[in-house]
């Protein structure tokens, strides 16, 4: 009995490497869908593409930062990628007029004005590290099992990827993607500054140019604590 005994145990032992190798092998084959990796991919090519196409484009750009409801400041640039395919933006507005009122007020309205200025500045850098998607964050977050696919409902031709812990732990991106188009049409994104207590919330819009270049066209950038709002608005695109 004892030798049959170990004669079992021997035999369970050794098969028990093979059971866990094939548990390693399979696993990873069954954690993802194969539909998520090709919309990733067809996200990361037509953003490539546009990315591109966009370089040979200039075009305005309006900034409009409102606090509670009230706006603030309205800017205006002229857009176009730099040869590392960043955007380089030269201002379409005059000097801003000196401060009116005595030094104190002067000062209390300069403090007031460089709180809040500073802070849309800081939203808007947060936004960017979200605007467009980067390739390799979303094949990064694929990877690690972060996108999850959904139809949109009434609209057969769309699907929405699902993107959670993108850049920040707790974070959630929602693409809206054409895949007969092959071509992002909104972004949603919830977000948060340097405390999750303090949410950011992003929503983007894209068109299409004539020519079927993708771009974003209007972007808003909502501080939810401070009761911040940065919204973006590009037009008047023409070729360089």
């Amino acid at each position: 009995m004892r030798n049959a005994a170990r004669r079992n145990l021997s035999g369970g032992l050794l098969a028990l490497p093979v059971l866990l190798a094939g548990a390693v092998f399979i696993c990873p084959a069954n954690a993802q869908n194969p539909e998520v990796q090709q919309r990733v991919s067809d996200v990361q090519q037509s953003m490539a593409k546009n990315k591109q196409a966009l370089a040979s484009y200039s075009w305005n750009e309006t900034v409009t930062i409102s606090l509670k409801g009230e706006e603030k400041k309205q800017e205006h640039f002229q857009v176009r990628l730099g040869p590392d395919l960043k955007p380089q933006k030269t201002s379409l507005d005059p000097p801003p007029a000196p401060p009116s009122g005595g030094r104190l007020k002067r000062h209390v309205v300069e403090k007031k004005t460089e709180e809040y200025q500073q802070y849309a500045d800081q939203m808007k850098a947060l936004a960017q590290q979200y605007v467009p998607p980067d390739g390799a964050m979303l094949q990064q977050s694929y990877a690690q099992g972060n996108v999850s696919l959904s139809e949109v409902p009434g609209a057969p031709s769309q699907i929405q990827l699902i993107i959670h812990n993108y850049l920040k732990p707790g974070d959630s991106m929602t693409l809206v993607f054409d895949k007969t188009q092959k071509e992002l049409l909104g972004i949603q994104i919830a977000s948060y500054m340097d405390d999750p207590k303090d949410a950011m919330n992003l929503t983007v819009q894209f068109g299409r140019l004539p020519d079927g270049t993708n771009h974003v066209s209007s972007m808003v950038v909502n501080g939810v604590s401070k009761q911040l709002n940065v919204a973006i608005q590009n037009a008047n695109y023409q070729h360089v």
